[in-house]
């Protein structure tokens, strides 16, 4: 076991060099949002471009595009029915929140996780479509990223009795399937190939709302489109995404937290290191 602590996140962030442009720092592309569940879309997208990304790209349903311009600028669309998508130009790609779980979000997650050549990470939706065809789970393209909480985990690995069960089976179904296991909790753990799980020491209950793990969804892209390994994507984006949560709670209580309010202090999160 190992904790994560300020001084790792130091070492491992790199310097944002002064004379560098958008390209420096990656393409990412997030596929995410359906019909009533665009806030997951929106959340995922700001979390993720306020966490470093050079370029975003959003993936959404074409009658639900407007709310992703209107609410990002910043951020390009595609729409889920140009699929097959160009995916040459990105760097990393998460595919879950919000999504949905039927065919058409089922193909587009085989799709990816049998064409996409560059860091994966699955969440939410991804997670419950695998749950329900476990024969998915042996498709995993390798270092892919799966960021369940422990309802989703239980409906992917069978129940558990406690929260050290299921780090016993995230390490035996990590090290089979070669991915790296966020398994989000009070204390966020992330399990690794190699049998070691690192163990978070930022984040409060604020955090046990609506969206907290779409944001760090976001962040974790962000890292990895920004050219980081899976494992240390993961390491910084629990860390910085429960720092925030912390800050947070100088301006609210973990009862009036809102994720929208966590993404905003991700810049007082990053100071804090650097």
């Amino acid at each position: 076991m190992k904790e994560i602590t300020k001084s790792n996140i130091k070492s491992l962030l790199k310097a944002r060099e002064e004379n560098s442009n958008k390209n420096n720092y990656g393409h990412a592309l997030i596929i995410a949002g359906n019909k009533g569940k665009m806030g997951a879309a929106v959340i995922a997208a700001t979390a993720c471009l306020r966490s470093g990304v050079g370029l975003l790209t959003v993936c959404v349903p074409q009658e639900e595009r407007f709310i992703l311009q209107t609410c990002i600028p910043e951020a390009m669309l595609i729409m889920r029915e140009d699929k097959p998508y160009n995916l040459h130009k990105f760097m990393a790609m998460c595919i879950g929140p919000g999504i949905g779980i039927d065919d058409h979000s089922k193909s587009i997650l085989i799709d990816m996780m049998t064409e996409f050549n560059h860091p994966l990470l699955l969440d939410a939706d991804a997670l419950t479509i695998l749950s329900a065809d476990k024969k998915l789970l042996d498709r995993f393209p390798e270092n892919t990223i799966i960021t369940p909480h422990h309802l989703e985990f239980d409906r992917l690995f069978g129940t558990h009795t406690d929260a050290d069960d299921r780090i016993e089976t995230a390490v035996k179904k990590a090290k089979e399937h070669h991915i790296i296991i966020v398994l989000k909790s009070n204390k966020t753990v992330i399990v690794t190939p190699d049998e070691i799980f690192h163990n978070n020491t930022t984040g409060n209950s604020g955090l046990a709302k609506g969206g907290s793990g779409d944001a760090l969804t976001g962040i974790i892209t962000s890292f990895l489109a920004q050219g980081y390994t899976s494992l240390n994507a993961s390491i910084i984006g629990v860390y910085i995404h429960g720092l925030a949560a912390d800050i947070t709670l100088n301006e609210q209580s973990k009862e009036s937290m809102l994720i929208t309010d966590v993404i905003k202090n991700l810049g007082t999160a990053f100071k804090s290191i650097n």
